[in-house]
């Protein structure tokens, strides 16, 4: 058999092992009753230089070691001769990755279906030009799904955010890991620590919120869900990626510690407590400090106090970028190194690790430290005794992820104005006009970081509309507008087609697609100002202004004077000002880039066959000069303008329901280590439905300026109309007192207001003294 077509399984030695075992016979390392541990402690003994600074790089972009010819691949000089510099491959970067950066498609890329042979051609090699016989370990992007040629998608995290629901996030990423799994994909590349601080970062769709309580829990659920398949998660970016100035990427964070510690902390210390097995440096740098080599961010703080023990890589050429503050691309990587920088992404910088070492600018000891968690994490994953794939990986279906996506859709989406009860839309409404750019768009709907995706992959809401439409009901369709540009000859098509229908359903917002002639960087994001008419959002799509594009506001304007009944969906991927379409339209509703389901789940809300249930994962400015609107500001001035007000359009746990609800009977009862608070949550309505009680703590005293109001604690509770249930929330102390910066003196909060709320509904408030 030939190279391309043999089977592999994890019972085939190669070249390399049998020759070390004919000499050797038995090793310690390749004993599997010894611990993960102690193998690697055997292995790396037994290693080069050479092969140690092999294992801690990731310089390859794994679409291009290869070239497709029908069904048969051939690996590339590029690879080969990188396999043969570092003595073998520590870890590959996107095998599979697909889209229009990487420049693989269907014809090109590698099928489901051919995942197998290419996989273990690749990991062949690998470990037949190791002298040991090390298999390599792969690293796949998924911030929500995926992304790969028939990768499983998740909505975004934004719209995750929004569904307060950690619990459906894990099942999530749980049906995401058998995926990643089944492809022999060993880490995760997950986004799950930025916070959505700055409605102008491209990147806020990979943020789960602005608030930590709620970004914290949804991000240790992710890490949950995915770990238990066992690929491990790498998350991503520490840190305070999410709070640059002016919401431009990678540039830098003006906080404090105690923001960090308040803010942006948070959720890295909840995948800790997960056991998340790798974290990665964010591009940004905090108080002159880049993440990369900020060894209080990466050893202190990250390992001393969160007790992490897993892998830190670098974002891609993050390294390198060091050479800013460090003079050239040695040093890069000795200061990256020594800060806590285990594993590269693409630098050259890490390359150079073995000439520091020679040139005295790095201890040896210093690289096996490294090298020491990467060989304990490849023993964990069992790569050594099952380095090759049997068969070939799950389609999105086997792994269960188009369920779990249209549920995480559903509860996503946000229903922010219900004027003259226009939603659900009734029976009378037979002739329904839906109308947008968006409306027939599947790129639109997915966010950044996605493959190509079939159409019978995806829902569109005209899809949905007209699969989901009562019968009698005829849904008709005009484009509109296009994503940016005003189509004069579309807009009358449109208008006329409004006039003759009972209803309009409108559909707008932005996009994060890369499929319409984006560019981009060498590190993948999209080049600013490069006139891509499809991409206002995603990773490099920073904006100034925080508006849909103005071809589609004034499409709505258009439609609004009409008289119309107007029903206007904005699919987005950041928190857009809106006030001018929201006035325009009789109902909005919101939807965070919400999936390849995510047609059908809209279609479903706004027939009422589902009841919305999302809650604003973030607040909405009015205007883009207002930035920040985050809603937990500290209270040591009153925020105000001269000349509009400050309060935001829409603030962060925003969101109605087709039905009512009441909080009622709660009681506080001080514990041992905290308090206890119970009550009663009653469906006052007549739709079944899901409330989410939220509760709210503002520090009353303890000498340090408190915010207005943080959220503590959530839950969702399903109620049928009439029907009560009891819930109670525990908070601790440390929950309740004010975070404590190491070194300073210990800041004592003795009293606190309490705040029991759903969506704009303000239930109960409450005080507690003397803790």
């Amino acid at each position: 058999m030939g190279e391309t077509d043999q089977k592999y399984t994890g019972r085939k030695k190669t070249a390399g092992q049998k020759a070390y075992k004919e000499e050797n016979q038995m090793e310690a390392y390749q004993n599997t009753a010894l611990s993960p541990e102690e193998r690697a402690k055997d292995l790396l003994g037994r290693m080069t230089l050479k092969e140690k600074v092999g294992q801690l790089n990731q310089r390859l972009y794994g679409f291009r070691i290869y070239e497709r010819q029908g069904e048969e691949f051939t690996l590339t000089d590029e690879f080969k001769e990188e396999v043969e510099r570092m003595g073998g491959l520590g870890v590959l970067y996107g095998l599979y990755r697909a889209d229009p950066w990487a420049d693989k498609d269907e014809k090109t890329g590698i099928v489901p279906e051919l995942s197998a042979k290419a996989y273990n051609m690749v990991q062949h090699y690998v470990m037949e030009h190791s002298r040991l016989g090390i298999p390599m370990m792969m690293s796949s992007e998924c911030p929500h799904g995926h992304q790969a040629l028939g990768g499983g998608l998740l909505p975004v995290n934004l719209a995750a955010g929004a569904t307060f629901d950690p619990a459906l996030l894990s099942e999530g990423y749980k049906a995401c890991g058998k995926q990643l799994k089944s492809g022999h994909v060993e880490l995760a590349l997950m986004s799950a620590l930025d916070m959505a601080r700055d409605p102008r970062w491209g990147r806020s769709e990979e943020c789960y919120s602005e608030d930590p309580c709620l970004a914290a829990a949804m991000a240790k659920a992710a890490v949950t869900g995915m770990q238990s398949t066992g690929v491990g998660s790498v998350a991503k970016h520490f840190c305070a990626q999410g709070e640059t100035t002016g919401g431009v990427n990678a540039s830098a964070a003006r906080i404090g510690e105690r923001e960090l510690r308040e803010i942006h902390f948070p959720s890295a210390k909840a995948c800790c407590e997960a056991g998340v097995e790798g974290i990665m440096a964010a591009y940004n740098e905090i108080d002159g400090v880049y993440c990369h080599r900020n060894a209080w961010l990466l050893r202190d703080v990250l390992r001393g106090e969160m007790g992490f023990d897993g892998i830190v890589m670098a974002d891609g050429l993050a390294v390198d970028f060091l050479k800013n503050t460090e003079g050239d691309t040695l040093h890069a990587a000795v200061a990256a190194r020594k800060a806590g920088v285990d594993v590269s992404l693409w630098d050259e910088a890490f390359g150079r690790l073995g000439e520091a070492v020679d040139q005295g600018l790095l201890e040896e000891s210093q690289i096996d430290e490294a090298v020491l968690r990467v060989l304990k994490l490849k023993f964990e994953k069992g790569l050594f005794e099952h380095p090759y794939m049997e068969e070939n990986m799950l389609s999105p279906e086997e792994a269960g992820i188009p369920e779990v996506s249209l549920a995480l859709a559903r509860e996503s989406a946000v229903l922010l104005k219900n004027e003259k009860t226009v939603l659900p839309l009734a029976k009378k409404y037979k002739k329904v006009a839906v109308i947008g750019y968006h409306a027939a768009d599947r790129y639109c709907m997915l966010g950044d970081y996605t493959p190509p995706v079939p159409e019978s992959e995806c829902v569109t809401v005209l899809q949905g509309m007209k699969q989901e439409a009562p019968d009698g009901v005829k849904v008709s369709y005009a484009m509109g507008s296009g994503f940016s540009e005003a189509d004069e000859h579309e807009k009358a098509k449109a208008m006329a087609l409004a006039e003759e229908s009972d209803v309009i359903v409108a559909v707008v917002g932005g996009s994060s697609s890369r499929f319409g002639g984006a560019v981009f960087d060498a590190n993948g994001a999209a080049s600013k100002g490069t006139g891509s008419r499809s991409m206002d959002c995603g990773e490099g799509m920073d904006t100034a202004k925080v508006h849909i594009p103005a071809a589609q506001e004034e499409l709505i304007a258009a439609l609004a004077r009409l008289g119309k009944p107007l029903v206007t969906v904005v699919i987005a991927g950041r928190a857009y000002c809106i006030e001018k379409i929201e006035n325009a339209s009789d109902a909005v509703l919101y939807a965070f880039y919400p999936g390849p389901m995510g047609g059908r789940a809209v279609a479903e809300l706004l027939y009422g066959s589902s009841n919305p249930s999302g809650r604003l994962p973030v607040s909405m400015p009015r205007h883009v000069g207002q930035i920040p609107v985050c809603y937990n500001y500290r209270t040591s001035v009153a925020p105000a303008y001269c000349d509009m007000t400050s309060q935001p359009l829409h603030t962060f746990g925003e969101g109605r329901s087709y039905t009512t609800f009441t909080g009622s009977d709660v009681s506080v009862t001080k514990e041992e280590n905290g308090i206890s608070v119970s009550f009663t949550v009653e469906n006052t309505g007549n739709m079944a439905g899901t409330s989410v009680p939220c509760l709210y703590v503002r520090k009353r005293s303890g000498g340090v300026v408190a915010r207005i109001k943080e959220l503590k604690a959530f839950t969702r509770i399903a109620l049928a109309p009439g029907e009560k249930k009891e819930a109670v929330f525990h908070l601790t102390k440390e929950e309740l007192n004010f975070v404590q910066i190491p070194g300073k003196p210990e800041v004592i909060c003795h009293e606190y207001e309490l705040m029991l709320e759903d969506g704009a509904e303000k239930w109960w408030t409450g005080n507690v003294t003397e803790m």
